[in-house]
């Protein structure tokens, strides 16, 4: 447990030129490129204890990094983008996901740092 929560800590999710990069654990460094994104909103979200990462929607498939099954962060893809996640399908491996929810500590702070990257 300690040492989940030191990945925590040394491997926050980041915004940088190349684009987001949603980190859970040692495991998970899932790079989404800004030429993919087509945005990114503060949407605070609660879904069902021990929900699976990536889940089935009416407006396609999302990839969900949670904090205590919430999360506060919405990017909305261009186009289907393919995500590799630890572990075999359907719960690993890779797959196209089509939005990407995070749970951000400072939630205006990460769509501050995204705005320069986003506006054209």
């Amino acid at each position: 447990m300690v040492g989940l929560m030191c990945a925590m800590l040394l491997r926050p999710h980041s915004v940088g030129p190349e684009g987001v990069h949603v980190r859970g654990g040692l495991e998970i460094d899932v790079a989404v490129p800004w030429d993919t994104v087509a945005s990114v909103a503060i949407r605070r979200r609660v879904d069902e204890p021990k929900s699976p990462r990536i889940t089935d929607t009416e407006d396609g498939t999302e990839y969900a990094e949670r904090m205590q099954n919430e999360t506060n962060i919405e990017i909305e893809l261009e186009r289907p983008y393919a995500v590799r996640l630890p572990g075999l399908w359907p719960r690993g491996g890779e797959n196209p996901v089509t939005t990407v929810r995070l749970w951000a500590d400072e939630p205006r702070a990460f769509l501050d740092a995204a705005r320069p990257f986003l506006i054209d």
